[in-house]
């Protein structure tokens, strides 16, 4: 039987035609919002469903006057009703809790006396971010605990150095600290070793730029699991091939950075790609990993031109990733594109609402930005969040091959979900915190109903969280008291409990120029980090100071930390040129 998808009349009675009659109505849930895909299923009609249009409407043929319906949607109270088709119907279904709590506000960290503050929304040549405000220093005898959540997202560092290799001022909420501390490897030899639980090492030592304050290392290390015991993968490259990604750093670049990734791909493992620009397109259906030839030369296929109808796209993507869905496996879709979604849903809000649907199918979503003029950071970090996944951004080839290759088991395959970490401070060793970075967005801050939001973290991700601590005075009297107590929560894949690990810290500080040199390189992207924001808590503090700081702690014959060398000498060049012309003057 034809079914009637959308069916809207002026008047409130509805005449029967042709011998029939027609149920029409729209279902909501409790906020207003419509929804979509709705099963309907008719008492009358026995199994077959109908289902809602894309504003939550519907329009079905009866043969009756009046009949029952039962609604059903994931994430939803199963809902039975009798209607009248003279009635128009407008129907609500109430959110499960755990739908409820997915569409709350969700904080970076959570720092309890915050307040919204004017900041400068920073936007250059069409590019979008998200505005933040920066974490304050906290009271501790009114405040004393401080949360923020992990993940493995570093799409800041790679993107402002597209910036300053670009010659260019960085937008200031473009940089987030903690994107880029994750950039680098802070793990240590013993961190190689097999593990089913996180590691946590703490260090307190002085601060560089301020004599009189502390600065508090949290290096956490996840779970590493065996390469070889790694479940199937289920992968859906979701690739963006409208016109706007006619550009060699766009889809050319992508198309590269998915053939190193098919290198890396077991026979045990699914591949399907779908595409979106002038229309949605399959190029390549559920495929085998060992098809690496039928894989690359699909990819190879790909070329760019039309608009973006990225809202339809993300649901076939998650459709088919639905359909290849591995129980015990890794279930995700990987989106790649330059976030210009100007087609269908493309506000950050309506983004959120529609993966955060999907979120609890158990696919993961990754995401890939790539290009600069049209980039909308604001709304893949969105994405990412809201899908349970990561988030990175690709300027060049060498960045692909890190994401995809080298750090291919920590991108891809989560070991943790919802984690986040839980500091509480002794009131009589600290007077006052701040924690660096995990600044949280304008209108989650002035959302009471926000909360703080877990992450999703890689096998074996390694990172360091910074907290610049004010201790009680006459701090050399505090030596072995209790410091801080650090709790570390979770959910491991596939299970619903909640698991807690646990670390007491007493207060033993010492001079930052004898820590571990990986302690004094954290604390240079920092510093570098808080300049570009232009904080107020390094104000004193110059790009120079902290060059002479990375200087000190790199290691030589690292790549990733020459090149953090060069990218202060391109903000130097940027920020501060007359000071260069005047070296050279001299």
């Amino acid at each position: 039987m034809k079914w009637i998808i959308q069916l809207f009349l002026s008047v409130t009675v509805a005449l029967p035609v042709h011998g029939q009659f027609y149920l029409r109505g729209e279902i909501k849930d409790q906020r207003g919002k419509p929804l979509e895909g709705v099963k309907i299923t008719l008492q009358s009609k026995g199994t077959i469903p109908f289902r809602s249009g894309r504003k939550g409407d519907f329009g079905i043929p009866l043969t009756l006057n009046a009949d029952s319906i039962t609604l059903q949607l994931n994430g939803y109270d199963n809902k039975k009703i009798k209607v009248d088709t003279r009635i128009y119907q407008v129907i609500v279904l109430e959110m499960l809790p755990i739908t409820a709590q997915r569409y709350t506000q969700n904080l970076a960290s959570v720092i309890t006396n915050l307040k919204p503050k004017e900041t400068t929304r920073f936007s250059v040549l069409g590019e979008s971010y998200s505005s933040v405000v920066e974490n304050g220093f906290i009271d501790v005898k009114k405040y004393p605990e401080t949360g923020f959540s992990l993940n493995v997202d570093k799409a800041a560092y790679s993107n402002i150095r597209r910036f300053l290799s670009n010659e260019m001022f960085v937008p200031v909420d473009a940089v987030r600290t903690e994107e880029m501390l994750n950039y680098f490897n802070f793990k240590k030899e013993e961190d190689e070793l097999l593990s089913t639980s996180f590691n946590c090492r703490t260090i307190l030592s002085s601060c560089p730029w301020n004599n009189a304050h502390k600065l508090f290392f949290v290096n956490i290390v996840a779970p590493k699991i065996n390469l070889d015991s790694i479940p199937p993968s289920n992968l859906v490259f979701l690739i963006d091939v409208s016109g706007s990604m006619d550009h060699p750093n766009r889809l050319p670049l992508l198309q590269s950075a998915f053939k190193m990734l098919v290198h890396n791909l077991r026979e045990k493992d699914t591949l399907t790609i779908v595409t979106y620009g002038g229309n949605i397109a399959i190029p390549l259906q559920p495929t085998g990993g060992a098809e690496k030839k039928k894989i690359k030369d699909a990819i190879d296929s790909l070329t760019a031109n039309g608009d973006t109808p990225g809202e339809n796209a993300i649901k076939v993507a998650y459709d088919l990733a639905q359909k290849t869905f591995s129980a015990k496996g890794n279930n995700r879709v990987i989106l790649a594109t330059d976030g210009d979604f100007n087609v269908g849903l493309s506000s950050e809000k309506e983004l959120e609402d529609l993966i955060t649907r999907y979120r609890q199918t158990g696919i993961y979503l990754t995401c890939l930005g790539v290009g600069m003029g049209n980039y909308k950071d604001s709304k893949l970090e969105t994405l990412a969040k809201k899908g349970n996944g990561n988030f990175a951004y690709i300027d060049q080839i060498q960045e692909a091959e890190k994401v995809l290759v080298k750090e291919f088991t920590s991108t891809l395959y989560a070991v943790a979900n919802d984690v986040s970490v839980n500091i509480k401070f002794n009131k009589n060793t600290v007077e006052q915190f701040h924690l660096i970075g995990f600044d949280n967005k304008k209108d989650a801050i002035a959302d009471s109903t926000s909360v703080l939001e877990g992450g999703e973290v890689g096998s074996g991700h390694a990172t360091i969280a910074i907290l610049e601590i004010i201790p009680q005075k006459k701090d050399s009297l505090l030596s072995d008291q209790p410091f801080a107590n650090i709790t570390i929560s979770y959910k491991k894949p596939i299970e619903l409990p909640i698991w807690r690990q646990n670390f007491s810290i007493n207060y033993n500080p010492v001079s930052i120029d004898t820590v571990d040199s990986s302690y004094r390189f954290a604390a240079s992207i920092a510093a570098f980090s808080s300049i570009l924001k232009k904080s107020p808590y390094t104000k004193d503090f110059s790009f120079e100071e902290t060059y002479s700081l990375a200087e000190s702690a790199i290691n030589t014959t690292n790549i990733l930390h020459n090149q953090f060398l060069g990218l202060i000498q391109k903000a130097i060049k940027v920020y501060q040129p007359s000071d260069k012309k005047k070296k050279q003057h001299h």
